[in-house]
């Protein structure tokens, strides 16, 4: 497949470090060279976002400077992460990302300053540019609904309606999802497109995930958990609950226990989600105790297990959750935490084996990665490479005691070797940035 592939696609795979494209993508690529619309099912984890990202790259037009395609996505962390693949390619088509948990007024300026071929954002968001005619869409010919299926969901459909309506010269659509729904919305107008179904039969990567369930009553679950998460060794866990309140019980009680956690969900700031989810992807904290809000878009390739502390309450919620581990290529474990007498629904597979925990398990080492904060961002000019370059002259530190640098508007995050944290905090104590004096702390969170 590589030899037929356009040059742009070839040079965005290079810059991405893929060799070639698996079968799901290959076959977008080719089906969008010759259709206008898709509508592409695949299991979560087999790289849906690219499957859209290079058939839309390839019908991009170098010599305008409008906005020439939509991309809605029903979150604002798969809003941002489809927006970082983007820029990851190193086209020479800007993006701009829109979501909520920011100033809509600050956007407007990023909208004016900046030409951008590509917008990607939530509904909501979108609705209010477009009423403020901070971009405009009479040029916007091609538009992607990223997890279609949400668009059915109750209180979603409306505002997704009145967002195509003011679409009017859309003439291509690339539907996706891991799960299918009875019929296409009637408002995305692709009625008769034939779908492109990578799924298997239930929707699961069955072959490279393994089912265990662990079989307790309400008032041991906690303990059970924690029994759990301490068999797993420190290997990267989510921890999947159905209401915010029982997230905020169940981070509680294991940080009571002295394990490293982050939590998850919609009433947090987005800040505090932004800090949650780079703790977690960049190992700073080995467990992510979640609302289903991360079980959509979130690609953390290091996930290893999943845990439903809940059970889901739909099949394709149980879908989603599972398909934060077993990404790509790689294995993954997923864990049903049942109740006596509960006989587990219908969509799960049939006969999951009991999991058996140690009696008196021992905590598992800290993460190896601790995070700093450091006071300065994209608005102070200051680049990932500005802090690597940073730590590693001024702090001492090898490349390799260096781990992900997450660069925002204001701030920035930086995960160090754990056992150098001390040390370097103190080095660097006082030291500037490019010549710009900044606050460096260890990250609370």
């Amino acid at each position: 497949m590589r030899g037929i592939l356009s040059e742009r696609i070839q040079s965005a795979l290079a810059k991405l470090g893929i060799e070639e494209l698996n079968a799901m993508q290959s076959s977008a690529v080719e089906h969008c060279r010759v259709n206008d619309n898709m509508v592409l099912l695949s299991p979560t984890g087999t790289g849906k976002t690219l499957a859209f990202l290079l058939p839309l790259l390839e019908r991009l037009d170098e010599r305008r400077i409008d906005v020439q395609a939509l991309i809605i996505a029903p979150t604002r962390e798969l809003a941002r992460q489809i927006s970082d693949v983007w820029r990851s390619m190193g086209t020479p088509f800007r993006i701009t990302a829109l979501y909520g948990g920011r100033a809509v007024a600050e956007e407007a300026v990023l909208l004016q300053n900046v030409s951008s071929a590509v917008v990607v954002g939530t509904p909501g968001r979108l609705i209010d540019h477009l009423k403020a005619g901070n971009f405009l869409p009479s040029e916007c010919r091609t538009l992607v609904i990223d997890e279609f299926d949400k668009c059915l969901e109750m209180g979603f459909s409306d505002e997704m309606q009145q967002l195509l309506q003011m679409l009017p010269c859309v003439e291509s659509r690339f539907l996706l999802s891991a799960t299918d729904s009875e019929e296409i919305p009637q408002f995305a107008d692709v009625d008769g497109v034939e779908r492109l179904d990578f799924r298997l039969s239930d929707g699961q990567p069955v072959e490279r995930i393994k089912f265990h369930k662990l079989t307790t009553t309400p008032d041991e679950r906690l303990q059970v958990l924690y029994n759990l998460l301490c068999s797993l060794n420190g290997e990267p866990a989510v921890v999947f609950c159905n209401f915010r309140e029982t997230v905020d019980e169940v981070r509680s009680f294991l940080v009571g226990r002295k394990m490293i956690v982050a939590a998850y969900h919609g009433a947090l700031e987005q800040k505090m989600r932004e800090l949650a989810l780079y703790r977690f992807s960049s190992g700073c904290a080995n467990v992510l105790v979640s609302t289903d809000l991360a079980a959509r878009g979130l690609d953390i390739k290091a996930v290893k297990h999943v845990i439903h502390f809940q059970r889901p309450m739909t099949a394709d919620i149980f879908t989603h959750r599972n398909g934060r581990t077993a990404r790509w290529e790689a294995d993954g474990c997923v864990y049903v935490i049942s109740y006596h007498n509960h006989p587990l629904p219908d969509f799960m597979p049939a006969d999951i084996p009991e999991f058996r925990t140690a009696k008196n398990p021992h905590l598992p080492d800290a993460p190896r990665w601790s995070a700093v904060y450091v006071g300065k961002g994209k608005r102070d000019k200051i680049s990932r490479g500005d802090l690597a370059g940073f730590f590693i002259k001024k702090g001492g530190l090898q490349p390799d005691e260096l781990g992900a640098i997450m660069v925002f508007d204001r701030y920035s995050y930086v995960a160090l070797r754990r056992d150098r944290m001390r040390t370097v905090l103190q080095t660097v104590k006082g030291e500037k940035i490019k010549g710009i004096k900044t606050l460096v702390e260890p990250l609370r969170g």
